[in-house]
């Protein structure tokens, strides 16, 4: 591994991240959420004709970094968290999170398009989970290729990773996502998610402004995503 990546990552409930792999001079306005999987339908997710899921093993790392990188490279998050808009900044994420020592595999899944068994696959879409202690789970990324985008294919996908929390005992499932991605935030909500508190990252750093974190609905002034402090 290049020693340059060889420093403790910031976990960032949805996203794992490299000290130095975000925006100059911004900070970012997040919001964690959570959901309470002892009251929410786990039944198995269905998928539109010509998809299907592949669970995780370790030679997939690669083709989850690739969709990763696809999915991230000219959105938002792409633009917030520079490491998610490079391939090799993709490969090292997958790497670290698959390394991680409560990774699950259960939680951890590639979508692939193929209608016809004579077609070539398409890897389309990826997600990735650890369990952390007091029965929570862990939502890291999710994403799903632009062209790809529609069908319900991104709350399919975490279905999926929430049966894999529920199967390990656990009984929370969190996440972050950045208030201005309002089509993420929307899904979440309607799987059961719910915001339980909001936050400001700084974007050299990637750590929380000191005072930021706060209530829903609590007023407090500060700059959203994208905006120069």
């Amino acid at each position: 591994m290049d020693s340059t990546f060889r420093c403790p990552l910031y976990k960032m409930g949805s996203s794992v991240l490299f000290p130095g792999q975000f925006m100059s001079a911004q900070r970012f306005k997040r919001f964690r959420m959570e959901v309470d999987l002892q009251r929410i339908d786990l039944d198995d997710p269905p998928l539109p004709e010509g998809y299907r899921w592949l669970n995780w093993r370790a030679l997939l790392r690669e083709r989850h970094a690739q969709v990763k990188w696809r999915s991230f490279r000219k959105d938002l998050d792409g633009r917030v968290f520079s490491c998610l808009s490079q391939i090799e900044g993709c490969r090292r994420l997958i790497t670290e999170i698959s390394n991680q020592p409560r990774f699950l595999p259960a939680a951890t899944w590639l979508l692939v398009f193929q209608p016809e068994l004579s077609w070539p696959a398409e890897d389309c879409g990826t997600i990735q989970g650890i369990s952390r202690s007091g029965g929570v789970g862990s939502i890291q990324n999710v994403g799903i290729v632009p062209e790809h985008r529609g069908l319900g294919l991104g709350k399919a996908l975490v279905k999926k990773a929430l049966q894999g929390f529920w199967q390990a005992g656990n009984d929370l499932a969190t996440l972050e996502v950045t208030a201005l991605n309002r089509v993420a935030v929307s899904m979440y909500e309607s799987l059961g998610f719910r915001i339980v508190s909001v936050l400001y990252r700084e974007a050299e750093c990637g750590t929380v402004v000191t005072g930021s974190v706060r209530a829903p609905g609590a007023d407090k002034t500060a700059v959203d995503a994208g905006s120069p402090q």
